[in-house]
């Protein structure tokens, strides 16, 4: 099992990776936040596109099929951790902060 530290030096390095393509190709003065979030919801639009009218298929997909819907998770994971770096903050920290605030609350249908 992968220690926090090991994530967080994997997504430095990745970050970085990210960034320095964006910049070498002259996209971030497009990475306003606003736009990052728009990229965001048009990229988990595309994911959900990969089951529009498959009624049958309840969970069984093909390798293509899981394939893809990891190429629509990547780029919809591009666009968060751009906007984790612009917000200056780290994804599992975040995440955990959130699954903290989670743990405490209750919906209707747990009662």
């Amino acid at each position: 099992m992968k220690q926090q530290g090991d994530f967080n030096m994997e997504y430095n390095q990745l970050i970085k990776e990210l960034t320095a393509f964006r910049d070498s190709r002259g996209w971030n003065q497009y990475h306003t936040l606003p736009a990052l979030a728009r990229a965001v919801g048009i990229e988990s639009g595309e994911l959900n596109e990969l089951f529009l009218w498959d009624m049958e298929n309840d969970n069984k997909f093909s390798e293509k099929q899981k394939h893809d819907m990891e190429l629509e998770l990547a780029d919809i994971l591009t666009y968060c951790y751009y906007m984790c770096d612009k917000l200056g903050v780290q994804p599992n920290d975040i995440v955990q902060e959130k699954l903290d605030i989670n743990k405490k609350r209750h919906w209707k249908f747990d009662e």
